[in-house]
């Protein structure tokens, strides 16, 4: 008997403000929310941890009042726990670091969730999965990143499938063990011809950045490549379901 592969009615698309005019991000946000956006994603750099500078707490701050999806902020910057704090308490939902960047891993993951944040653990296309081993019951998401960080527009790195398969059987034992569920969540190179290869390896959610505010969009908004990104996905999971349906 062929295993079953389970349909998910919807996946989470996170655009990136690091490829947004950060001329006009209030009225940025509001057109995410409008176009079906389900989060937004937050990218944090340091010009220490990686080799660029981008968004700090006070535009966290002030982008929070014009939307209310999630934000999801991915940190990356050593050390992490200060703005763990400053994020936390400027609006953010969802908080990610990498454990190279904090000394004590299990403690900024609590810091985390002392402010009542969702946690999240960022591995690197090198970071080994052991990382993940001691704080897995602590996660709320698990963010790989499919290109090295630090900058936006950077081309998928194929040999990222292997790593999102690993983690989602890793995160599939976990919650056959009775832990709570875990977001895989992919960022780097994702687009509308590679998504769908993606999601079949187990990813949740998906970090556009380019893909949304770079593409040509029908209605002038992001509706239309967000409408595309999730039709991408759906429809090669509806084929690999027939596929296994007619060998079965």
């Amino acid at each position: 008997m062929v295993p079953s592969i389970p349909m998910k009615q919807r996946y989470c698309i996170a655009p990136s403000l690091l490829s947004a005019d950060f001329s006009r991000l209030g009225e940025e946000v509001r057109a995410l929310e409008s176009s079906g956006a389900d989060w937004v994603h937050v990218d944090v750099m340091d010009n220490h941890y990686v080799p660029n500078l981008s968004i700090g707490p006070m535009v966290c701050k002030a982008i929070r009042p014009h939307t209310g999806l999630p934000l999801d902020v991915h940190l990356m910057v050593k050390p992490v726990d200060g703005l763990i704090s400053a994020f936390a308490e400027a609006g953010a939902d969802w908080i990610s670091f990498h454990p190279e960047a904090s000394d004590h891993v299990d403690r900024s993951l609590q810091l985390i969730k002392d402010h009542g944040c969702k946690a999240g653990l960022v591995l690197n296309p090198a970071s080994p999965l052991q990382w993940l081993e001691h704080v897995v019951h602590r996660l709320d998401l698990i963010l790989l990143m499919s290109v090295n960080p630090g900058f936006g527009g950077q081309q998928f790195l194929p040999s990222s499938l292997q790593k999102i398969k690993a983690v989602r059987a890793l995160i599939d034992r976990h919650q056959q063990q009775g832990g709570a569920p875990i977001v895989l969540q992919v960022d780097g190179g994702i687009k509308v011809e590679n998504i769908a290869e993606i999601a079949l390896a187990g990813a949740d959610c998906f970090v556009a950045g380019s893909a949304v505010f770079s593409a040509p969009d029908d209605d002038g908004k992001y509706r239309s490549i967000i409408n595309r990104l999730r039709h991408a996905i759906d429809e090669s999971r509806l084929s690999r379901l027939e596929d296994h349906a007619a060998s079965a």
